[in-house]
């Protein structure tokens, strides 16, 4: 077995020697060198070890044991090379690698003194294996960092030759350090500085990079041509790092970032992945910890029924409902390619859940009821809807009909199958709608909290709740991917009018507060989440075209590379969102969530008009259907009739939070 794994070893050393002959000579060339320079330390080591112990250059000792010095050097080259001490880049050499020396030499040493008591021919006193094994070590390190420093010098030259881009790191902590070691050797930038705000970091160096304020940067342009700033600040808050963008953008400056500290830390990405600034890492907020115990409870081996299961938060939430140790999933959704999407990625992300993909309309009652029965489905959560405001403004009927009914008969389902827990996926656009869509989530939300009160009365049935949120970031039809698509044609950016303002949130942050609030619920609740501060649109847009390296065109810089025009409000579209119909709303246990108290209508009154509205959608009666709205939800202003879709969009017509 041993004589075996010796001659693969050393086929495997001459097939890798023979591949870097094809391929780089020179390479070749520097690693026998360097082989060589260990050949020589190791006889150096030896002679140095006797001459210390005996205090003689040349002692009667060391002539004595001649015979060791080939046997040496035999061993010495030979672990090193099946040891694989010769694989590692020399010029990325660092304390690890200078670490794993010292057990070589061990074994080289051990060896030898093997060797030397088996043949008795020659015994040196003990204390020169000690000396022989640090001098060894000493030696062997002393080349290789040597010879490390000598290739980064000729990369470092190269790369001044290749007139890299001028690129300053934007952080002289851990985070600075770790991304400069890494990048001094590549060719593709010309680090000329380290920025930082911390006054005890200026007018010091940072591995010979001078560290600088950032007043420095215009000057630094000017001298240097900087063109890009690396920013290390993986642990700043977000709105230093708001400001940083748009200042740097403001400047014309390409802004790029290192990987999050938990990425770094996990093994994930190195700290030298670095990528474009992108929006979604603007608009988002500080991460915020879940409760313990709230995720668990609301899927840890449990049975879950997502409806929507292919679209933006339906995804999500099946996404983490696996993580969570959910015991069975069923995706429910009509879209074939939705389905086969987002099953196809639980797959292969090892999903150790039974995956039950469902291709079918969730107003199919029987159907969807037989599901929750047949699986013993414990959560099921609605995220099925019709979201795109334009386009229900312009189907009325179907869209109405496809909302209200798919809630009913998701309800219903549960409460004749058994389910525990039901959760509605609503929008802020169901606050004083003043569009179809709005007031048809609005109406669901009165659906479930109907539902609620009679299941509160009669003491069976599932814990329904609702959750209230708004726009999410990166969504199949939000703001965000719209602008990037325009202001990768060259633009115009457009915007429907300068003072609109909407809240934001990240898609995973919007699902895990949503299963938190699902395990908060009672009974008839409307969570609300905290969006955080709305965003002025306008802003957004000019912000994301200085992210993207251009200039926004206006009047104050009519040579401008984009401009932002406004195309004026749609049908439907409100200045601003609201989360909440009353001011009442008191917290819950998780400071991001609190509860809306919601007014409702009695269930009679409901049955009434839900009647009639489907009587209405039979008949394709549209001025009907939004009467009936009306009555249903008073706080609905109807737009008049009929609706165009020939007017620029500017994204937000897609409502995520539905999807």
């Amino acid at each position: 077995m041993g004589l075996d794994r010796l001659r693969r070893s050393v086929a495997n050393w001459l097939i890798y020697l023979r591949g870097v002959a094809g391929a780089d000579r020179l390479l070749l060339l520097r690693r026998l060198l360097l082989l060589l320079n260990d050949a020589a330390v190791l006889a150096l080591s030896f002679w140095a070890a006797f001459a210390l112990r005996f205090s003689q250059v040349w002692p009667p000792a060391l002539q004595q044991s001649l015979a060791l010095l080939p046997v040496l050097l035999l061993i010495g080259v030979g672990t090193l090379i099946f040891s694989g001490w010769y694989r590692s880049l020399t010029r990325t050499t660092g304390s690890h690698s200078l670490y794993g020396l010292m057990p070589r030499t061990g074994l080289i040493v051990l060896i030898l003194l093997l060797v030397s008591t088996l043949s008795r021919a020659v015994d040196p006193p003990r204390s020169f294996w000690f000396l022989l094994w640090g001098l060894m070590t000493a030696g062997l390190v002393f080349i290789r960092v040597l010879a490390r420093d000598l290739l980064r010098l000729q990369l470092r030259w190269s790369a001044d030759a290749q007139d890299g881009i001028p690129t300053v790191i934007y952080g002289a902590g851990e985070a600075g350090h770790r991304l400069l070691q890494e990048l001094r050797d590549v060719p593709e930038f010309r680090l000329v500085a380290v920025v930082d705000d911390a006054p005890r970091f200026w007018n010091r160096r940072l591995q010979r990079l001078p560290v600088v304020p950032p007043s420095a940067i215009p000057v630094l342009q000017q001298r240097e041509g900087l063109a890009q700033v690396l920013l290390a600040l993986p642990s700043a808050p977000l709105s230093r790092r708001r400001q940083l963008a748009s200042e740097l953008g403001c400047l014309g400056l390409k802004v790029l970032s290192i990987p999050s500290l938990a990425d770094v830390a996990s093994g994930r990405q190195r700290v030298s992945e670095l990528r474009s600034v992108s929006i979604e890492d603007l608009l988002g907020r500080e991460t915020s910890t879940p409760l313990p115990g709230l995720l668990d409870a609301a899927a840890s081996g449990r049975v879950v029924l997502v409806t929507g299961a292919g679209g933006s938060i339906g995804s999500e939430l099946c996404r983490q409902v696996v993580s969570l140790g959910a015991r069975t999933l069923v995706l429910v959704e009509r879209s074939e390619f939705a389905l086969y999407s987002i099953h196809q990625e639980l797959v292969l992300l090892g999903s150790k859940a039974l995956l039950v993909p469902v291709l079918s309309d969730v107003s199919d009652q029987a159907y969807l009821e037989d599901l929750c029965c047949s699986h013993g489905v414990h959560l099921l959560l609605h995220a099925a809807a019709y979201k795109h405001v334009p386009l229900v403004e312009a189907n009325v009927c179907s869209a109405v009909a496809n909302n209200l009914q798919s809630t009913a008969s998701a309800l219903a389902a549960a409460r004749a199958s058994g389910v525990e827990h039901f959760t509605l996926i609503s929008t802020d656009k169901a606050v004083r709608p003043t569009n179809v869509m709005g007031a048809s989530k609005r109406a669901c939300e009165l659906l479930v909290q109907n539902a609620a009160a009679d299941i509160a009365a009669s003491g069976q049935g599932p814990i329904c709740s609702m959750v209230r949120f708004g726009n999410v970031l990166g969504s199949s039809g939000s703001v965000v991917p719209l602008f990037r698509k325009q202001i990768a044609l060259g633009g115009p950016v457009t915007v429907t009018h300068p003072q609109i303002t909407r809240f934001f949130m990240t898609i995973p942050e919007a699902v895990q507060l949503v299963l938190q609030a699902s395990a908060l619920a009672r009974g008839g609740e409307v969570f609300v989440l905290d969006m955080g501060e709305p965003v002025r649109i306008a802003d957004l847009a000019r912000q994301m075209i200085q992210l993207s390296g251009f200039s926004v065109r206006d009047k104050s810089n009519p040579r401008g590379d984009i401009a932002i025009e406004f195309s004026g409000l749609r049908p439907g579209e409100k200045l601003f969102e609201e989360l909440l119909i009353s001011a009442d709303d008191s917290p819950t246990d998780h400071p991001l969530i609190s509860q809306a108290r919601e007014g409702s209508i009695t269930a009679d009154q409901l049955d009434v008009l839900m009647s009639s509205l489907k009587m209405a959608i039979d008949d394709r009666d549209v001025d009907k259907v939004l009467d009936i709205l009306v009555r249903i939800v008073p706080e609905y202003k109807a737009n008049v009739r009929p609706v165009s879709l020939n007017y620029p969009m500017n994204g937000d017509e897609l409502d995520p939070s539905a999807a």
